[in-house]
């Protein structure tokens, strides 16, 4: 039997949106892994982007953790497994500290991980201290490390800053608005960090800002609770996947490619941008990402766009979400009117939108299982295809996306993560149909009000 393991933990969150959750988590990761420690990153909640940033901080694979959408269960066995190697666990929380159901205080609470509190100093002197408590107090039985000040403006700023705290609120430091690490963002949230040259050096001069101001210590260690004993069944054993990784297509769980490999799937990936031919491959997945960034380069590359119709032409499996179906679609028109023509596999067409189309937690009834997953986009699709299903928002969030199939091809807005339910994922990617499980695979029912990433 598994014993529990022993990690020193924060979750990083904060008032709201915006208060720069993610650049604080990614300097005090990169300054703990410049001290030389094991640093393991979480983030709350579907997000894709973020966790990019924090595998660069941190040096280590990031997987979300959600109690609705990854289930308690998996989140804790996520969590057990770092706890083993790290000297550190950090969690990015989501939206503001109480927002949602459940919320990032609700998961910090579930798992005993201390909340260590981010707020934006601007224009902020002793109300800082007040804020602080408000977070601190506001659920009494609320683990809560202590606070760190962002976008400061000078040292007597953050003096005043610290100053202000008051019953014991521990300060972990300030991070300063002159520093040139502000991440830069896009529609669908930060920008890729494959595309910022300058990442490292903005990542190593928030860290040094970071330990600067305050005294680097690790937090107190939490106990993480050992997981079930799992076994997975090795449902796809010998499959060759091929799976769509450049700029355009970069949206991938960690977690749902590891399962993949763990049912004995073999990986390869490929650029549709760049590549001329698939890999050889059983199958075929085509993941979210930017391709409204660049429908004119995967318009041109006509020989790919011809392997991937032989591929579907061949009754192969083929699973594209989010931007890897509108890749699918006939057409795809950009937010300055730009038209590129596409696969032509699913007929129809999309066109961006300069709001939120979008926007809600998914669980999905397909004749293979229910899956859960997430959408976000920013595109309208027309199509006169009939779904065979559509997803349902366990927090009537925004979006109750269509699934749509012809042969082995599935294609949906929905980006599905894998491990909430294994068997049903081998079936959408066995060349021969795996039978259906008779329930999801996951333990907790929980309603979420969790915010995604996608595209």
């Amino acid at each position: 039997m598994n014993q529990p393991r022993h990690c020193p933990a924060v979750l990083i969150a904060a008032p709201a949106s915006g208060q720069g959750k993610t650049t604080v988590t990614a300097a005090l990761a990169r300054l703990h892994r410049n001290l030389g420690r094991k640093v393991r990153v979480f983030k709350c909640g579907p997000d894709f982007l973020d966790p990019m940033i924090h595998e660069r901080a941190s040096g280590a694979p990031v997987y979300q953790l959600d109690m609705w959408m990854v289930g308690e269960q998996e989140s804790r066995r996520l969590l057990w497994e770092a706890a083993g190697e790290a000297d550190l666990i950090l969690i990015e929380g989501v939206m503001g500290l109480f927002d949602g159901t459940p919320s990032s205080a609700d998961l910090a609470r579930h798992f005993g991980v201390p909340v260590l509190g981010v707020i934006d100093g601007t224009a902020m002197a002793q109300t800082f201290g007040a804020l602080a408590l408000g977070l601190a107090r506001y659920q009494p039985d609320l683990p809560f490390a202590g606070v760190l000040a962002n976008r400061v403006g000078t040292l007597r700023h953050a003096q005043l800053l610290e100053g202000s705290l008051t019953e014991g609120l521990r300060w972990y430091g300030a991070l300063s608005r002159e520093t040139a690490i502000e991440l830069p963002s896009r529609h669908l949230g930060l920008v890729q960090a494959s595309e910022l040259n300058d990442l490292d050096l903005r990542l190593d001069a928030a860290a040094q800002a970071l330990g600067s101001s305050c005294e680097v210590a690790l937090p107190p260690p939490v106990t993480f609770a050992a997981p079930p004993v799992t076994r997975t069944e090795p449902l796809l054993a010998g499959v060759r996947i091929a799976v769509a990784r450049d700029e355009a297509f970069a949206f991938t769980y960690g977690a749902s490619l590891d399962l993949l490999r763990a049912m004995g799937a073999e990986l390869s990936f490929f650029s549709p941008i760049h590549d001329r031919q698939l890999p050889d491959a059983d199958s075929l997945y085509l993941p979210g990402g930017y391709p409204e960034l660049h429908h004119q380069a995967l318009s041109e590359n006509t020989a790919m766009l011809e392997a991937i119709r032989v591929h579907h032409a061949a009754g192969k499996p083929l699973l594209a979400e989010c931007g890897g179906m509108l890749y699918l679609l006939d057409s795809l028109t950009d937010v300055d009117g730009l038209r590129a023509g596409l696969v032509g596999l699913l007929q129809g067409a999309a066109v961006m939108q300069k709001k939120l189309a979008a926007l809600a937690l998914q669980s999905v009834e397909l004749p293979e299982g229910v899956l859960r997953g997430h959408t976000y986009h920013h595109s309208l699709t027309s199509t006169d295809w009939v779904p065979i299903a559509r997803g349902v928002s366990p927090n009537g969030g925004r979006g109750a996306e269509a699934v749509y199939r012809q042969g082995r091809l599935t294609a949906s807005y929905v980006h599905f993560y894998f491990p909430s339910n294994p068997r049903a994922v081998a079936a959408l990617f066995a060349p021969e149909r795996v039978a259906p499980h008779a329930a999801p695979q996951h333990e907790s029912t929980v309603g979420a009000g969790l915010p995604a990433i996608g595209s």
